[in-house]
């Protein structure tokens, strides 16, 4: 099954809904909407939806393309594009987890690596 993207359009609809902003750079915000996209010599970058994941995660909360929100945007488009590619977040991670987590990326203190890892073993497939 093909994997779904969010768009930078997406990316605008989710800021709105979340009242977070405004936006500092719209290239970076495109740019981290892009990467989970990449390619290197026609092979995905990102092979697994969890790396994808982690992608966009890792580029929303470091590219800071946001005067405001850039954590709160990264968590909820991870979540949407999670969710668009049928997985959901499991019912046992709370949202201190979800906070030590994003916290570490913002501070370069887990690798991308633990990044796919956690978010690999965070989710489940939708029933």
């Amino acid at each position: 099954m093909p994997c779904e993207f969010l768009s930078l359009e997406d990316l605008l609809d989710i800021m709105t809904a979340l009242r977070i902003g405004p936006v500092r750079d719209l290239g970076l915000l495109n740019a981290a909407a892009l990467r989970p996209q990449t390619t290197l010599m026609g092979q995905d970058a990102y092979p697994s939806t969890a790396a994808k994941a982690a992608a966009l995660l890792e580029s929303l909360t470091k590219n800071h393309a946001l005067i405001d929100g850039n954590k709160r945007l990264a968590w909820a488009a991870c979540s949407v594009f999670l969710s668009l590619n049928a997985l959901e977040i499991r019912e046992t991670v709370s949202n201190d987890d979800v906070y030590e987590l994003v916290i570490a990326v913002a501070s370069s203190d887990v690798t991308f690596e633990h990044v796919c890892i956690t978010l690999s073993e965070w989710t489940a497939t939708h029933p």
